[in-house]
């Protein structure tokens, strides 16, 4: 493996030869551009620096990473623990689990956990998830939020409408 710091590359055996700490470098470092997310779909999330998130995701205000959970099944203590781990520690998780029925049972088992370690959480579905968070980051809190894409998406008047312009759009003639 090599790691390259400001110089020169270095290069390190395979076996591990760290204080215990991950270190990440942030490839954005506008001071002012945090993370959001503009949409999603059944198959992820695609963010307000264009990139897309396939799958699940843990997304921090500067930070995403792949979450390894299948659904909201597998929302447990070890898949929350990383959360709880990091430095500056979080004020609020907002997880979204889909487009699954949020039972008060599933709720407190989330809740409990992660009261031990401080942490406020809110369990929503993917779509209000995303605007929470969006809200919360864009207010410079130290927000997380764990999403799961949602099953089924739904159709609203916008979309709609927004289908409609574009196919008239495509019978437009130019005039030259």
């Amino acid at each position: 493996m090599y790691l390259s710091d400001s110089s020169s590359l270095v290069r390190r055996s395979s076996t591990y030869e760290s204080d215990g700490k991950t270190s990440v470098t942030i490839l954005n470092k506008e001071a002012d551009a945090g993370l959001m997310i503009n949409s999603y779909s059944q198959f992820g999330f695609r963010l307000n620096n264009d990139m897309v998130v396939i799958g699940p995701m843990a997304i921090f205000s500067r930070t995403v990473l792949s979450w390894n959970v299948e659904s909201h099944e597998d929302i447990n203590d070890e898949s929350l623990s990383l959360f709880c781990a990091i430095e500056p520690k979080i004020d609020v998780l907002v997880v979204g689990i889909g487009d699954h029925t949020i039972t008060p049972a599933f709720s407190k088992k989330i809740i409990d956990f992660m009261k031990r370690y401080k942490i406020n959480v809110e369990v929503l579905g993917t779509e209000q998830a995303c605007s929470t968070f969006n809200f919360l980051n864009a207010e410079n809190r130290v927000v997380a939020a764990a999403l799961i894409p949602p099953m089924t998406m739904r159709v609203n008047e916008d979309d709609l409408m927004q289908k409609q312009i574009s196919i008239s759009k495509s019978f437009e003639v130019a005039d030259k």
